[in-house]
């Protein structure tokens, strides 16, 4: 028998239109994991009136997560031997519903639930009393958590007493193949691209660091809201949407750049690795627990909010474009040692998952357990986890 997995996303994220022509599967690429031993199902996107989808996100927006868009999708959730969750958006609706469902943590029937956190660890603290309380009770039917920082894992630990398993995300190796470079000759003035969407990108400490100086020229891509007050005239800000788009300005860049706040889910991860791919060295905040992913001598790390320690890094690659084409080679290979793709994600989740059938005695040839008595229970080993560790808005 197949282990049946539903796959939970945000609504927009269908795979029957998420850019849709170019078949590419499921958008993270949990379509990786699909096997003899495993089938995959997708959340689906209601077509809504305006008045339904208005009530929707105030919903949404209330809550902190897309409940209806749960509830439409509960008989595929409900059928499903496990659910797998990008976000705790995801995740959190997912608990709702199964709880009212009547599908207790634990119970013989009931769908395991794979908890994924990427913003709630960053939020937790401002969070008030009523929010933090219906998180920790929708969090007890969490079966496995996980995340994609090692900082994330640590404060799970810190503020839910739970432990959770960090995993390595990556890259759609068909939209961006890698390739190992063998040249780099920076222009003049220096072409530095910048681009992302999440919260916590720093374009401020950026445009500060390279505006209005005639010695680069930069290229800021974002759908972000950038004030009137940081606009220079050397600094493009525009979209760039979509994977030709992407490519192009890739393509132009000399040095892409990843400003960041501090944050603990590895924001910026998906340029770096695009970045990796297409062989362009990076300068990159040293937050998020990056340091993951790309070890200091595969990118140039610099502290938070400091627009000279941004320059001094540009500038040392100008004057050792050397350097600069080694680091932008280890970068690419070590985005294929360890295995930064798409298709080694979903493998991860397809470990955990047979981790938590196990454990239940639900994997496909595992003799299920017997029920244990009081004092057995009490002698029962704990069980095993692992110890190793966007949409483009998310990372």
């Amino acid at each position: 028998m197949r282990t049946e997995v539903h796959v939970h996303l945000f609504y927009g994220a269908d795979p029957r239109f998420y850019r849709k022509g170019d078949e590419i599967g499921c958008l993270y690429g949990y379509h990786h994991a699909e096997s003899d031993a495993f089938s995959l199902s997708y959340s689906q996107d209601a077509q809504e009136s305006r008045p339904m989808r208005l009530v929707r996100r105030a919903l949404k927006a209330a809550l902190g997560f897309d409940f209806i868009h749960t509830w439409r999708n509960r008989a595929a959730m409900l059928r499903a031997d496990v659910i797998w969750t990008h976000t705790e958006q995801e995740w959190l609706a997912a608990a709702l519903m199964l709880l009212l469902c009547g599908r207790k943590a634990g119970a013989d029937a009931a769908p395991l639930l794979l908890a994924q956190s990427v913003w709630l660890l960053d939020k937790w603290p401002s969070y008030g009393i009523w929010r933090s309380w219906l998180y920790r009770k929708l969090m007890t039917r969490a079966d496995r958590l996980t995340t994609l920082a090692s900082e994330n894992a640590a404060l799970c630990r810190r503020y839910f007493g739970r432990d959770a398993t960090p995993l390595l995300y990556g890259l759609n190796t068909r939209d961006f193949p890698v390739a190992r470079p063998t040249q780099w000759q920076p222009h003049t003035p220096l072409r530095i691209a910048a681009i992302g969407n999440d919260r916590d990108r720093d374009w401020e400490t950026l445009i500060r660091a390279f505006g209005n100086d005639q010695r680069y020229t930069v290229k800021l891509a974002t759908r972000r809201r950038i004030p009137a007050s940081l606009r220079a005239s050397n600094v493009e800000i525009a979209l760039f949407s979509g994977i030709k788009k992407q490519h192009e300005l890739y393509d132009w860049a000399d040095v892409i750049v990843v400003p960041l706040r501090p944050n603990s889910h590895a924001s910026g991860i998906t340029v770096m690795l695009e970045a990796a791919a297409v062989g362009k060295p990076m300068i990159v905040t040293n937050v998020g627990a990056l340091e993951d992913y790309f070890p200091g001598d595969e990118a140039a790390y610099v502290p938070p909010f400091s627009p000279q320690a941004l320059r001094d890094a540009a500038d040392r690659f100008v004057a050792a474009p050397g350097e600069a084409l080694r680091q932008a080679q280890a970068a690419a290979a070590g985005l294929l040692a360890r295995e930064l793709t798409t298709q080694h994600y979903a493998q991860q989740h397809v470990r955990i998952t047979e981790e938590m059938l196990r454990e239940r005695g639900r994997l496909a040839g595992a003799p299920a357990r017997a029920p244990q008595q009081p004092q057995q229970a009490q002698q029962a080993q704990p069980s095993q986890h692992a110890s190793a560790h966007e949409s483009r808005g998310g990372l």
